[in-house]
């Protein structure tokens, strides 16, 4: 069998980032009798944060920081958080390391300071996601997440708006409802804010397209960037599955001539490794 990685695959920088964040707190306080958290899931992966759990690393969120006292040390996730929250965890005295990605923290900035210019913010982003909900925080109320194009649609802008983009979303959305908003409003401000690997990764993926029987695309079943590498990869080829590890390795990529690899943003080296290792052994 012959294996192809896509040229661009797996960990970014600010995942990459935050996972060394809290595996350098867990070096640093293994003889204390400090307690380390992650508020939220630091990143949209099961073997991360399996990793993590079993060096003792807790997941908390806006709930339950009855758990914190003055040695929690709390990990801030490269999606960010909300003003109240730091607050929140600055008045509990707990150790904050702020793991929040270089281009989320401008994002946030960005809300801020055109919302406070009194502009409209729209978010071009998944509604739900952590990053977007720590984004339009600081837009401080005036602010429309949008999920499509068919919502730009239907959105009454007003004179003075901004758009930015979740540094994850899908690039073709974003144009899409980019140009229906334009074409609303001429003088709206644009923030193309996609995170670059995030276009690396999904440009790696096209270059596949022809050169391999499968894809195999791994990552993190909730992680936004990698559910839109499995949705492009689908679209280039009709045998693609979608695993977090290599035990979900169907029975049918096996016998095959040639497999691709990709691998989402939130996916660790390690993983990619043993999916390649277990094909091989299985040639």
């Amino acid at each position: 069998m012959e294996i192809i990685r896509a040229r661009v695959l797996g960990f970014c920088f600010g995942v990459r980032r935050a996972v060394e964040t809290a595996e350098n707190a867990i070096a640093e306080n293994s003889d204390s009798l400090k307690k380390i958290f992650t508020l939220g899931p630091l990143v949209h992966n099961p073997v991360v944060m399996d990793s993590l759990g079993r060096c003792g690393v807790q997941v908390i969120d806006g709930s339950s920081f009855e758990m914190l006292d003055k040695k929690s040390v709390v990990v801030i996730r490269a999606h960010g958080t909300t003003p109240e929250i730091i607050d929140s965890l600055k008045e509990r005295q707990v150790q904050i390391l702020d793991a929040t990605c270089p281009k989320v923290h401008l994002s946030q900035k960005r809300a801020k300071e055109w919302s406070e210019k009194g502009y409209f913010v729209i978010i071009a982003g998944d509604k739900n996601h952590g990053e977007v909900v720590s984004i339009s925080s600081y837009a401080k109320g005036y602010c429309k997440v949008i999920e499509n194009a068919g919502e730009a649609s239907d959105l009454d802008l007003p004179k003075n708006c901004v758009l930015i983009a979740q540094t994850t979303f899908s690039p073709v959305e974003f144009e899409k409802i980019k140009d229906i908003l334009v074409s609303k409003n001429k003088e709206l401000v644009i923030f193309n804010s996609i995170c670059s690997a995030t276009m690396e990764r999904q440009e790696a993926l096209v270059g596949l397209k022809d050169k391999a029987d499968g894809i195999i695309v791994i990552g993190g079943k909730n992680s936004a960037n990698t559910k839109r590498l499995y949705e492009t990869a689908a679209s280039i080829c009709p045998k693609t599955v979608l695993i977090e590890d290599a035990e979900e390795i169907p029975d049918s990529f096996l016998g095959m001539k040639k497999v691709a690899l990709t691998a989402g943003a939130s996916t660790p080296d390690s993983t990619i490794e043993r999916v390649e290792l277990f094909l091989k052994d299985e040639k």
